[in-house]
């Protein structure tokens, strides 16, 4: 695994603008020297303690006044020596206690390079370390709250906890079979399959949690599609709440793809309108078709919009009739697809579900009916309950691993009970464990930790 850069870094720890109170920070082992070429001269650093002091230009000059925090390592954040220097929060005079700390030897923070430290350093896993920037990115109270149990470590605790009964597993089987001569017979004690069965049980709860605390964090992709004047966008902006979308009675108004983020019961939700789905020459047009199957491979659902005025008896009865022509094309995408049959005031349907198995809705976009059982199957689609908030933030990542464990304890439980082959289950619970520890970073490939860490912020 990489290891930390012995250099001092600084960057500036606040948001981008204008602001009461600005913080930059430094990490690394020349940051109380770097610190006191800054402040009043003789100023002796307590950890911990605020002191009040000015902040000086290479040559002098005062910048600014405030508070200088030391945190020596590795009692700190990042594990190091870090120093925090709170002034007013003014871009210029920020960026210049930054030239000024590079000027004495600093470098310049990378995206997330704190936060990395901290990770190198032990100071926290890597679930904890991605913890903090959905913690800042957090849309929601409810995805703040799973984020800071994560933070705090929650997650990190349940996935350990596998990991040892894993690890524990793997001594009785491995110690079986390496000394026949001890006579274990853990193939038909039964304590092998039953610790097994457990071990499946506990990590399908985590990954039940873990997929509750992915959706507080990414929510769920829609897009919507239909034929022009389908009423797609009075969907979008009866779903937002707003006017995000021109409507009007010219087919084809919508040539670009608009994008709302709404909230249904604390679950995000990212909704995308699209072009009207029919062949045109307009090359504008066209190109907005384009956009809008590119998006469309990228959903976890598809809203279907079809003015219910259109819809025959047959066709309400067998919804693949629905798709003719192109649109024939969205089932081969292997998406969910959720049908909206729109207008309902003026067609005469019954608002709300019309046919379970195709999952079909009459709404009224203008009027709102029906509007309250699409948010309710939306959310019931999401496999999201609101009144079972996770207790924890997760990532797709962290899924895939929970889901690569699983299939390799099912795997080896086959091998168990199948082929009584206990070197290939000892193999399975070994790529089990790996799985997990991907999560928390105790079995991390250098590449992994690059991606993760250059998505944060600056200064973090």
């Amino acid at each position: 695994m990489m290891q930390p850069d012995q250099d001092t870094i600084v960057a500036i720890a606040t948001a981008p603008g204008r602001g009461g109170i600005g913080v930059v920070r430094l990490s690394g082992s020349d940051a109380q020297r770097i610190a006191a070429r800054l402040i009043r001269p003789g100023l002796s650093l307590k950890p911990r303690f605020a002191h009040f002091t000015e902040f000086h230009a290479p040559d002098g000059v005062v910048i600014d006044e405030g508070l200088v925090l030391s945190f020596p390592g590795p009692h700190s954040f990042t594990g190091e020596d870090v120093v925090e220097l709170q002034g007013h929060g003014g871009p210029v005079l920020l960026d210049q206690v930054v030239q000024t700390c590079l000027h004495h030897g600093a470098r310049q923070a990378r995206p997330g390079e704190f936060s990395l430290r901290a990770f190198l350093n032990d100071r926290l896993d890597l679930a904890q370390a991605e913890a903090i920037a959905d913690l800042i990115d957090a849309g929601t109270v409810s995805a703040a709250r799973a984020a800071a149990g994560s933070l705090r470590g929650v997650f990190s605790l349940e996935v350990n906890a596998l990991v040892e009964q894993l690890i524990q597993l793997r001594i009785y089987v491995e110690a079986a079979i390496d000394f026949p001569e001890e006579e274990i017979d853990f193939l038909s004690d039964g304590k092998v399959a039953g610790d097994l069965a457990a071990l499946i049980a506990a990590t399908q709860q985590v990954l039940a949690n873990a997929r509750q605390g992915s959706l507080l964090r990414d929510g769920m992709t829609l897009v919507i599609v239909g034929r022009p004047n389908a009423g797609k966008s009075s969907l979008l902006n009866a779903l937002a709440g707003n006017e995000v979308a021109i409507v009007t009675d010219i087919a084809g108004t919508t040539r670009d793809l608009l994008r709302e983020t709404i909230q249904i019961d604390g679950m995000p939700l990212n909704i995308i309108d699209t072009a009207g789905l029919r062949e045109s020459p307009d090359q504008v047009e066209q190109e907005g078709i384009r956009r809008a199957w590119a998006a469309l491979e990228q959903a976890d659902r598809i809203l279907l919009v079809v003015d219910s005025q259109t819809v025959t008896p047959g066709q309400l009865a067998n919804t693949d009739q629905l798709l003719p022509d192109q649109e024939k094309r969205l089932s081969s995408l292997g998406i969910p697809i959720t049908v909206i049959l729109n207008k309902a005031d003026l067609s005469g349907l019954a608002p709300g579900i019309q046919t379970v198995d195709h999952a079909t809705l009459a709404i009224s976009a203008t009027s709102g009916d029906g509007l309250q059982a699409l948010r309710q199957h939306l959310t019931q689609a999401a496999g999201f309950h609101s009144d079972a908030a996770s207790p924890y933030s997760a990532r797709r990542r962290h899924l895939v691993a929970l889901e690569q464990a699983l299939a390799a304890m099912h795997h080896g439980t086959a091998q168990l009970h199948g082929q009584a082959a206990g070197e290939l289950l000892a193999e399975d619970l070994r790529a089990a464990q790996q799985a997990l520890e991907g999560i928390t970073g105790a079995f991390s490939a250098d590449d992994l930790l690059g991606r993760i860490f250059s998505s944060f912020c600056i200064g973090k």
